[in-house]
């Protein structure tokens, strides 16, 4: 009889971003402070789940608890008027 493993998944919402020399910027909303980037948006993606990983790791080793995202999350865009276009 084999012994089974299995493993919680959790999941983030990450923000990608174009970066200014190129490649992207992923920023996670619920992890303050982490951050990463790649050359490609595949990199990037690849980048964040590592940086996911070692921010959980960090807090799991400092007893601090692991924050978890719920469903009610909502991104979106919103529109404000340009400020440098504003006639008072």
């Amino acid at each position: 009889m084999s012994k089974k493993i299995s493993k919680k998944i959790l999941k983030y919402t990450v923000i990608f971003e174009p970066a200014e020399e190129g490649g992207y910027v992923a920023s996670v909303p619920v992890l303050p402070g982490c951050v990463t980037e790649g050359n490609t948006f595949e990199e990037a993606v690849k980048m964040v789940q590592d940086a996911i990983s070692g921010y959980l790791a960090v807090l799991q080793e400092e007893g601090l608890e692991i924050p978890l995202e719920t469903d009610e999350a909502v991104v979106t865009k919103v529109s404000v008027p340009d400020p440098l276009y504003h006639i008072p």
